[in-house]
């Protein structure tokens, strides 16, 4: 049986974040990375389809400890893909990867003092033990994406491809597109595929908020090329990390203000006279999360005529396309399902304590990384309003602390105890996106009182987090 002091599961920006800490501030700590699939990457591996990007800015998306210094701030696909291997090879972590080490099962023992983790690999089961559990497994499903269960969706005759599935050599020049749906992932799609499709429709049940901004920070560029980079980054990164809690809470604070700015913003891009309703969601900004479009590339499209919108809902598909329940039909030789994920805490790994199972939605989460009675186990879980990296930075930096921590007082065991009887039970997120409402019910609560209650704030969560007393009258160590 193979021992480690630490397992990281999952390889992707998170997982390879962490082991990278765990080299800066844990040293002499071994520790093994599991990842289910046959390469590291997460998400900027799976995901292949065109124009695949980040939907923030890699200022704040990359490593606090390693500079992003590509000129362009919103990065594509295989840029952040190769950022990633390079954390990787620049902390020697290729090594402690073990892929296609599917982790489906953890046990943890109080006697032992340490958690079993047993993984799928293609010559059989293989089982491990640690004395602390770090899943860095992303949110979502890894095996397919969500898709409605449209009327008749049989019927149709064409091509159906859902992004999380891309073909390799999918050819789609000429082609009539029809791409269902209106998150980021629609909105990178639409102008991608239109530089070769003969046309795109985007076809939406409702709108969502869209702002441009530039691909490259010029500010940043500017600081590149005139500071070291250490000091740049971390100047470009504040700037944004700011510039982004601002816009974030502006919008909460004076949502009708903010609806008026943004649509401003839509119509000189797009002109007065373009239809805005297929840009004016019924809810307030942040309410789910914003799209964001570089150098107004879907506008850019749709002014050139080779992208449409239409807001309507499926009635039912036939054998070319589909029918609206206004009565409009829509043809297509390729329909793109960018419908969303299916939300996937842990990736569905099996938690058991002291031999009984774990139901996470009866538990509370600490600091939005560790759960309440489970003992020595975090994840690394993004913000919400802002950019993924951000928070599981700091969920790494407080792992570390905390190992070292016991370490010091000869601690072997943290476990996170709500004994306040004051804290009431409230939605770990504070989002109405389909993903989010199509799972709270597994998903575990937030309290209404720290250290149970999600910020959703980097400012805060920095002096809480990095600076923070570990021992805070809710951890309990033995």
């Amino acid at each position: 049986m193979n021992y480690f002091d630490v397992i990281i599961v999952g390889a992707g920006l998170s997982g390879i974040g962490a082991g990278a800490h765990l080299r800066m501030m844990c040293p002499d700590k071994s520790f093994t990375i599991l990842e289910g699939r046959e390469s590291m990457g997460g998400t900027w591996d799976l995901f292949r389809y065109p124009g695949v990007r980040s939907d923030s800015d890699m200022y704040t998306l990359g490593y606090r400890f390693r500079p992003w210094k590509d000129p362009e701030a919103i990065a594509d696909g295989p840029a952040i893909l190769k950022y990633i291997h390079e954390t990787s090879h620049e902390y020697d972590l290729d090594k402690k990867i073990r892929y296609s080490h599917r982790v489906k099962d953890a046990s943890w023992s109080s006697d032992d003092e340490r958690w079993t983790v047993e993984a799928e690999t293609p010559s059989g089961a293989e089982v491990f033990t640690c004395s602390f559990l770090y899943l860095c497994t992303g949110y979502y499903k890894y095996e397919a994406g969500y898709t409605p269960d449209w009327p008749h969706f049989d019927r149709y005759k064409g091509t159906v491809v859902h992004p999380q599935k891309w073909p390799e050599n999918l050819d789609y020049s000429g082609k009539k597109v029809l791409v269902i749906g209106s998150g980021a992932t629609a909105v990178t799609l639409v102008p991608a595929m239109s530089d070769s499709a003969e046309h795109v429709t985007m076809l939406q049940r409702s709108p969502t908020y869209i702002v441009s901004r530039p691909a490259r920070d010029k500010l940043a560029n500017f600081l590149n090329a005139a500071l070291p980079a250490k000091a740049a980054y971390g100047i470009s990164r504040w700037k944004n990390v700011l510039f982004q809690q601002f816009f974030y809470s502006v919008s909460k604070k004076r949502p009708e203000f903010m609806k008026r700015l943004i649509a401003k913003g839509v119509k000189k891009e797009v002109g007065e006279d373009f239809d805005m309703r297929h840009f004016t969601p019924d809810y307030d900004p942040w309410d789910q999360r914003l799209c964001l479009v570089p150098d107004s590339d879907l506008f850019e499209a749709l002014k050139k005529g080779r992208v449409s919108i239409v807001t309507d809902e499926i009635e039912e598909f036939t054998e070319t396309g589909v029918m609206l329940k206004s009565g409009e039909s829509l043809d297509a030789d390729i329909v793109v399902t960018a419908t969303g994920l299916v939300l996937k805490i842990m990736s569905g790994l099996d938690l058991h304590v002291d031999g009984s199972d774990v139901d996470l939605s009866e538990k509370f989460t600490y600091k939005g990384m560790m759960y309440s009675d489970i003992p020595n186990i975090a994840s690394a879980f993004g913000y919400t309003n802002n950019s993924w990296t951000l928070k599981c930075d700091l969920t790494s930096e407080f792992v570390c602390r905390l190992i070292n921590h016991m370490d010091e007082n000869g601690y072997k065991s943290c476990t996170p105890r709500l004994n306040d009887p004051e804290v009431e039970r409230v939605p770990v997120l504070d989002f109405n996106s389909g993903y989010v409402l199509r799972a709270l019910d597994e998903l575990p609560s937030q309290g209404s009182k720290m250290p149970w209650k999600l910020h959703q704030n980097y400012i805060k969560d920095v002096s809480m987090i990095r600076y923070g007393k570990l021992e805070d009258g809710a951890m309990e160590f033995r």
